[in-house]
Formats: structure tokens, sequence, C-alpha cells
């Protein structure tokens, strides 16, 4: 299911966004609707003079929120019982409910600004109506790299960050697609546009820690010649090392992972720990549940903590 196939209805043609409810159809209308997307309550009497500003300001904004938070207005002098059960003191009061509770509120005659403040506050994460679910829609991209597609999944990716060219999950999974490919120069171009302030993410550290040890296989030379110097000296820590980096790129991870813990057996200390250190770079780059990293990680356990 991509972005296009999602589709959905038109803002326009989102239902009852804005309706007055009642003591009897107060939890159908708040409580089991909050459990599809975010809804507010406007408590409110006609005599109310703050209430007459507010409501023209809540409706506004949940109108340019296009679907994404519903309005329910309740008149407290016909229907007493539920603002008495929530302790509503003074009018007007909004209460946000998200996922059948109640989750955030206010008091008084706002202005516009902090009303649309407060609605992007409790519908953070949803989309409007017609928009796509983004988190759907990159779930789907996984999959798709997942079972090897990466053209198919970069195509899902791309469509994805032409609604936000800033989401940082895109951005790292069309660069992993790119590595995966082996077109690392157009990896590097994608991770260059994640800010700074991103950096950390876990995704990005992974698809730059491929990009690391890719660049680093280009300078080690053949994984034939490597065995060769191995086998001829099984104690060249160095030729060991770069024909862990060779094989890596190749994606024979478990050999990779082999002639590292070889070096970590024999000697620890070699290069300031630098079998380790790459072995973690190793496992970075793969991911966490990647079958490689779980047993490298158990078998390198056993070495440290043996």
């Amino acid at each position: 299911m991509t972005i296009m196939e999602q589709g959905g209805p038109t803002p326009q043609a989102a239902p009852d966004l804005i309706k007055e409810t009642t003591t009897q159809t107060f939890v159908k209308d708040v409580i089991e609707e909050s459990r599809r997307q975010p809804v507010m309550i406007d408590f409110w009497a006609p005599w109310c003079g703050p209430c007459r500003q507010l409501t023209p300001i809540l409706e506004k904004a949940v109108r340019n929120a296009k679907g994404r938070v519903k309005l329910v207005k309740m008149n407290i002098d016909e229907h007493p019982q539920i603002p008495g059960q929530m302790g509503i003191q003074s009018i007007p009061a909004v209460i946000a409910f998200v996922n059948g509770q109640p989750a955030d509120g206010f008091m008084g005659a706002v202005p516009e600004s902090q009303v649309n403040a407060f609605i992007e506050k409790i519908t953070k994460g949803v989309p409007a109506a017609g928009e796509p679910n983004l988190t759907e829609v990159l779930a789907e991209a996984d999959a798709v790299l997942a079972e090897g597609d990466a053209e198919g999944a970069a195509q899902i990716y791309a469509e994805v960050l032409a609604h936000d060219a800033t989401n940082i999950a895109a951005l790292a999974g069309l660069a992993k697609c790119y590595m995966t490919t082996g077109a690392v120069e157009q990896a590097k171009q994608t991770l260059a546009m994640v800010p700074e302030s991103k950096r950390g993410d876990a995704a990005v550290k992974a698809v730059q820690a491929a990009i690391d040890l890719a660049e680093q296989a280009q300078s080690v030379g053949p994984v034939t010649e490597l065995e060769q110097k191995v086998a001829a000296n099984p104690l060249d820590h160095q030729a060991r090392f770069d024909l862990a980096t060779a094989l890596n790129a190749t994606g024979k991870r478990a050999e990779a992972t082999e002639q590292l813990l070889a070096i970590v057996k024999r000697d620890r200390k070699w290069n300031d720990d630098g079998a380790r250190k790459q072995l973690v770079q190793f496992f970075e780059a793969w991911g966490g549940t990647d079958e490689a990293t779980v047993e490298g990680r158990r078998r390198l356990s056993t070495i440290l903590f043996s």
C-alpha cells in the first residue's frame, strides 16, 4: 500500500467535524470517537460571553486541521451532569480526549494562536483527512526493503519525502536502499540532507556506519589476496582485520565476524581494541535484529566475559 494507493476522503468529505452532544450521546461522541482520533469537547452556555468569543475560533481551527481533530460542544445548562462529574467549574472550558481518556485542556477565551498550538500538540502524528499515514507507509517501505526489493522500497521512501522532505526515517531508508545496491555516493548525498541535530538517530547512524565500512573496504584489497596473507601468517592481525572488512563488503557477515573474533581472542588490546570496535560498527550497520548481529554479540560476550 503506497501513498498513492492509500487515498482517503477529501477534507471536505470528513463527516461531523463539529457537533453538539448530550449526556446520553457523550460516550459515543467523545469517548469512543477519541479512540479513532483526538476529540475536543467545548463546555459552554448561551449566557457566557467568552464562550461566544471562543466558539468561532475553535470551529475555524478544527476546520483548518482538516480532519485530524473533532470538536464536540456541550451546553452545560441543558446537560450539567457530565461537566459536574469532570469538575468543570467555569466556562468556557475545553478538554481534549485521546484514546478514550482526557489528555489536556484549557480554560477561558484564549487567542487563535493558542488554540492552533493546542491542536498541534494533541494531534501530533495524526494525518489529516485524505493525507497518507506516513508511519504505515514507512513500515511498508521497510518491509519491501527487507524482502530484497531495494528499488521498490526506494520509490516508497521517495513518495514519503515528496510529502515530508525532512522525514528522517525516509532519508535513512532511501540511503540504505542506495547502499544495498552499492551506490555509496548517492547514499552519502542522501544522508547529507539529515540535519546535524538528527545525526544521532539510530537508522541514520546505521547507514553512516555502512558507508564508512564500504569506504574502508575500497582500500583494503581483494578478498583472495587477504586470505592468502592470513593463511601465510595467522598472527598478521592487520591482514585479518582488512579481510573482515572486505568480507563484510561482499555480504559475508558470519565470515567477517569470525575474523574479528579471532583477533579479539588472540590480542584484545591490538590496535587500541580495534577488532572489537570494528565488530561494534558491523553490528550498528547490520541492525540490532540481524541474525549476524545477534550471533556475533553472543560470541563476543562469551569471549570478553569468559
